[in-house]
């Protein structure tokens, strides 16, 4: 199976053209070779149709393409109807997507007034009770005939009224029944996808895209790869376009390269029809970043030179990290084996956040890059090396970006049957103007996070970002976004949307206040059920909205304490946290700081 054609040149995707309303009147054809669209969400209430107006404006006044409202209910779904009108009514005509989740009834009455109908598989017709149950062939089957008579009703309007769907399955959403078959993997989401998009295709329907989300980049990474290879197999007509997402990336520098790691990686290998940048802040943040990657794509993906090898130096649908010799990388730092991923810097770096390290402080250089024993190497021609200890890097002034040049040596060495550690960096060919920081951050994010990714790399140096400190912060940021490393609190956060039932942004920073020092420690914030239980699974407490000022308490994803009042929740997240072992006492600076 493949992804795409090589893992060292850029050929975007080719995907059949599907339509978002009417191109005569503010919509338009998405797929084939039209640029990829930016969208984002509304974070308020659907039933406030003023202030959805008014966000729907201040996004399409940034750039945003394609508005997505949520319809958790009928009611929410008919006030669709007023919100379109009204936008109508002051001359916008940009595309509105129905975000659906559990109710059917929802999705039927959405369907009458928005462009496109978003509906999670592991949910639209199946309530989630993480149940354990065996399904034969026979059961199966007729589970897959419950799923068609439910979803069938959808299609046949959507196709009656020229609608889109998007059919778009999540990490941790998934249905008990394709759980219990294929498990909480890439592989499960890939197929709980295809069995909706089948039902479609039997109603001669195929206006719809797929999108696989995930909080884990690497997690969301495979998924896609996974679908489109699949897609490939089933068939050329099968070439449906893909909306790209990180689900619940956070907010600020981690949540821009838990999106920059993901959606970066994909649209350099060719694939994205449409991007979302889940932020938990204002939803107009979000389209920037989503230019700022579009706009690195040229730069980051080699459009220009043939590799004539397309073998992968990876497997890109399972994650492993590349087999590696343990060897000494400066005093007593060693990296490759089962080292932690080290941080390098150059000597310039290191002279100026050297003086300012305290004995404590987990974020520090582990080695000098001007200090180290590295052989550079030119990818793109023959060499030779004569052991497996050599640490190895690609030579600046490759005619190659840093991706497929760190592929490609990858690839060589493995041919040469050797396995040398390897340094990554975010560059390696400097531009005379020192980069803005909010690209540095991102171009860093998609090469180093890619090549994390894929399994490729034993150490890591960021010379993109000229500012001494923010680099050195910005590399362990990137670990700790790609699972590599962990230094500090882990945070999941959704992006507010009219669903969540507390203020996302405040109670994010209130819990952050608070538990920030708890070093290793995975903590998710979710608005609602929708995917909390299952996306948060992997985090070691949840705080979910459960009803209007009430909060849910989870440990993993078993809930333990229901409906706490707002005012309390956070207090009683640290609680659960002490009785679980988990908390330490913050240093006196750090309460202060908090205070």
């Amino acid at each position: 199976m493949r992804y795409c054609d090589s893992p060292y040149f850029y050929h975007r995707r080719p995907t059949r053209e599907i339509i978002i309303g009417d191109p005569a009147h503010g919509g338009f054809v998405m797929g084939g070779h039209h640029p990829v669209v930016k969208q984002s969400m509304l974070t308020c209430d659907t039933m406030d149709t003023a202030l959805c107006v008014q966000q729907t404006l201040e996004l399409v006044a940034v750039g945003c393409q394609l508005v997505r409202i949520t319809a958790p209910t009928v009611k929410d779904a008919a006030n669709l109807q007023h919100i379109v009108a009204e936008l109508h009514k002051i001359g916008c005509q940009v595309p509105i997507v129905a975000d659906i989740h559990f109710k059917p009834e929802a999705a039927m009455e959405a369907v009458k007034w928005v462009e496109v109908v978003r509906v999670n598989p592991g949910n639209y017709a199946d309530s989630k009770k993480f149940a354990v149950k065996e399904y034969n062939d026979e059961q199966y089957a007729a589970e897959l005939r419950r799923i068609e008579e439910k979803f069938s009703p959808l299609v046949i309007e959507s196709k009656k009224l020229k609608r889109c769907l998007r059919i778009g399955t999540n990490h941790g959403s998934l249905s008990d029944r394709i759980m219990n078959r294929y498990g909480d993997t890439p592989l499960g989401m890939v197929e709980s996808a295809l069995e909706f998009a089948r039902i479609c295709r039997k109603h001669d329907f195929h206006n719809f895209k797929f999108s696989m989300k995930s909080s884990n980049p690497k997690v969301m990474i495979e998924c896609y790869r996974l679908l489109v290879a699949r897609l490939n197999e089933l068939g050329a007509d099968w070439n449906y376009p893909i909306h790209l997402g990180v689900t619940e990336a956070g907010e600020g520098e981690d949540g821009r390269i838990k999106s920059a790691i993901g959606i970066g990686s994909l649209l350099c290998d060719g694939l994205g029809d449409t991007i979302r940048v889940s932020l938990t802040e204002d939803s107009p943040y979000e389209i920037p970043v989503c230019t700022d990657l579009l706009g690195l794509v040229p730069k980051l993906a080699n459009s220009e030179f043939r590799i004539p090898n397309s073998e992968f130096p990876f497997d890109p649908f399972h994650f492993e990290k590349r087999g590696t010799p343990e060897i000494e990388l400066s005093e007593n730092v060693k990296c490759g084996g089962a080292q932690l991923i080290r941080v390098v810097v150059p000597r310039a770096t290191f002279d100026k956040v050297a003086p300012k390290i305290r004995p404590k402080d987990d974020v520090r250089p582990e080695a000098v890059y001007e200090d180290l024993n590295i052989a550079e190497i030119d990818p793109t021609q023959d060499f030779e090396i004569n052991c497996d200890t050599q640490l190895v890097t690609v030579k600046d002034g490759v005619n190659l970006p840093a991706i497929p040049a760190f592929r490609l040596l990858a690839a060589k060495l493995k041919r040469l049957g050797r396995n040398n550690p390897i340094l990554l960096k975010d560059c390696v060919n400097f531009e005379p103007v020192p980069l803005l920081p909010n690209i540095a951050l991102l171009q860093a994010g998609v090469v180093i996070g890619s090549l994390l990714a894929d399994g490729i790399g034993d150490a890591i140096l960021i010379r993109g970002e000229s500012g001494a400190g923010l680099s050195l912060r910005l590399a362990f940021n990137i670990l700790q976004a790609a699972g590599c490393r962990s230094f500090k609190t882990d945070y999941v956060a959704c992006p507010s949307c009219g669903r969540t039932l507390f203020n996302l942004q405040t109670v994010t920073a209130r819990i952050k206040a608070r538990t920030e020092h708890l070093k290793g420690v995975k903590i998710a914030i979710m608005g609602c059920i929708v995917n909390g239980p299952g996306e948060m699974a992997d985090a070691d407490f949840g705080y979910v909205g459960g009803a209007p000022n009430k909060i849910n308490l989870y440990v993993g994803k078993q809930a333990i304490k229901f409906n706490i009042p707002e005012g309390e929740a956070v207090d009683r997240l640290v609680d659960l946290i002490k009785e679980h072992g988990k908390w330490v006492e913050p240093e006196a600076k750090e309460v202060a700081a908090a205070n």
